[in-house]
């Protein structure tokens, strides 16, 4: 399925978690485009206007002290050899880039903007800025930042409101979510192969030559249009999970006009398709582990202590033969009990929701499941989807060079099942989302930012989504790279802590890298 490639790089997923965690529903808006006319072109000054739906949702809500802004820019569908010049099929056209701006009216001392990324890849950038300009108390940015920087959020080109790629139907991600995660059989094989080729195959026809367009190195050109839409001089980055590849790629693309750059949650770039999803593998089998760990130690909190492990197994396999049907009509199929699992992993906070909907699947109520697995998969309750996967796969396709067989797949599917039981097969399996994708590559560069200061790269030792390993490789691939860890569950880090905060804000703030070796304890 799309998504276990997606996870590689991953939650669009840090807003889906943080908001899991502040328990409260990131408010539904739009940019303003009325009477807006023409995107402002590249290396020109835009245009800011109100985002008027955004103040009226949020008063109340822990933000009455921000102002919002919107614009949008016009930068070039292919950025050439990043010159500015255009070439191959994006000749001449242009993508808008949607941005947001939070401003506090409590502004002091103002250092610049906070361009931030929530990854995904998919994760829209002007949701994100909102949701983190909410403040402290409801898990969003600290007042020390938000008073000294405004926060700009972007939809990188493809997602949400940049020009978004829209090219699966609701059918086919219900079916492709719902499919088995392990498909054992060979029929069973066989039809995830045939529903990966429809997806890839009305894609390419919707868009054809233009997918190699929406990879990471394009929309890391677009990153320096928007530095530059704002005024800064320098970028001041905080990107998270995918965001970290975004911003590693700028960094190598314009060493100079690097401030400062938090990369939370670290994917390492030099990973292809087959390391990173077995990577991947590994740290979602890691993290499960922890969960069942403490459902062993907290049965008070864990309905399904004290074996936390056979009671999803046991639920995943009775879901694959007689799944529950929720009050909507939909089946709680094997697919949507895994996704569940795998949302809830995101944040440690999670894991009593996961335990409570598996014990409640067992009663025979599936709401809980089909909850933690929509916010995962961004399914609305009509059964409508946001386009987060449709630019997942393009963009993560785009990227990858790398294409192993349906064989060799199949092969790693057996392998990886011994090895990572729960998470191995549906890894494996899911790299056929971009085996099967049509069009060019495009992928990124791997190698020094020489003549960037220092970058901080964040690492979480009990990160599911981008295990820990990848962040010492990140910082090393980088050579300006500096390690913060925090010994800590979930995926990403700040601003959870004081320690991990205290440091990115000292940071971001001040340029002051943390010490050699940082580590943060776990609370």
């Amino acid at each position: 399925m799309a998504s276990s490639r997606r996870a590689r790089r991953t939650l669009a997923g840090f807003v889906v978690a943080a908001l899991l965690t502040a328990g409260c529903t990131l408010p539904a808006f739009a940019p303003r485009t009325e009477a807006e006319g023409v995107a402002a072109p590249t290396g020109s000054t835009p245009t800011w206007r109100p985002c008027p739906e955004v103040p009226d949702e949020l008063v109340g809500r822990g933000a009455p002290n921000m102002r919002y802004e919107c614009t949008r820019i016009a930068v070039p569908r292919d950025w050439g050899n990043g010159t500015g010049a255009t070439a191959g099929p994006g000749v001449g056209q242009t993508f808008e880039i949607a941005l947001l701006r939070a401003r506090s009216t409590k502004q002091r001392d103002r250092i610049g903007s906070l361009v931030v990324n929530p990854g995904g890849p998919g994760g829209s950038g002007v949701d994100t800025a909102v949701y983190l300009s909410f403040g402290s108390q409801f898990g969003g940015l600290p007042a020390s930042i938000t008073e000294r920087f405004d926060i700009v959020g972007f939809d990188p080109r493809g997602v949400s409101r940049s020009s978004p790629v829209k090219c699966i139907s609701d059918a086919d991600l219900d079916a492709s979510f719902g499919y088995d995660p392990d498909p054992a059989s060979q029929s069973a094989f066989d039809g995830f192969v045939g529903l990966s080729q429809r997806i890839g195959r009305g894609c390419g026809d919707r868009y054809g030559d233009q997918l190699p367009l929406y990879g990471t190195e394009q929309a890391a050109r677009d990153m320096d249009a928007v530095r530059a839409a704002v005024g800064d001089d320098k970028l001041t980055y905080l990107g998270y999970s995918y965001g970290t590849l975004l911003g590693a790629t700028y960094a190598q693309l314009y060493p100079q006009r690097v401030r400062a750059l938090v990369l939370d949650g670290a994917v390492d770039p030099q990973q292809r398709l087959v390391e990173g999803s077995e990577s991947q593998a590994r740290g979602f089998e890691r993290a499960f582990t922890n969960f069942t760990n403490w459902c062993a130690a907290n049965a008070g909190r864990c309905p399904i202590a004290p074996d936390a492990r056979a009671a999803v197994t046991s639920a995943i396999d009775k879901a694959k033969v007689s799944p529950v049907r929720g009050v909507d009509g939909r089946e709680a199929t094997a697919g949507w009990v895994f996704y569940a699992v795998i949302s809830s992993l995101y944040t440690e906070s999670g894991w009593q929701e996961l335990a409570q909907a598996i014990d409640k699947l067992a009663e025979g109520d599936p709401k809980d499941v089909f909850r933690l697995a929509d916010a995962y998969a961004g399914r609305e309750d009509n059964g409508h989807y946001s386009n987060l996967f449709d630019a997942n796969l393009a963009i993560n396709c785009a990227d990858e060079t790398e294409k192993p067989s349906r064989e060799q797949i199949r092969q790693l599917q057996s392998q990886w099942r011994t090895k990572y039981p729960l998470f191995g097969p549906a890894l494996a399996v899911g790299m056929l989302s971009c085996v099967e994708w049509p069009g060019g590559r495009d992928p990124y560069p791997t190698g020094k930012a020489n003549g960037a200061p220092p970058i901080v790269v964040v690492g979480t030792t009990g990160d599911p989504a981008t295990p820990y390993e990848q962040t010492p490789r990140l910082a090393s691939m980088l050579g300006v790279g500096r390690v913060l860890t925090w010994e800590g569950e979930g995926h990403t880090a700040y601003p959870q802590t004081s320690c991990i905060t205290n440091a990115v804000d000292a940071y971001l703030i001040d340029l002051t890298v943390p010490p050699e070796g940082q580590r943060c304890p776990a609370r």
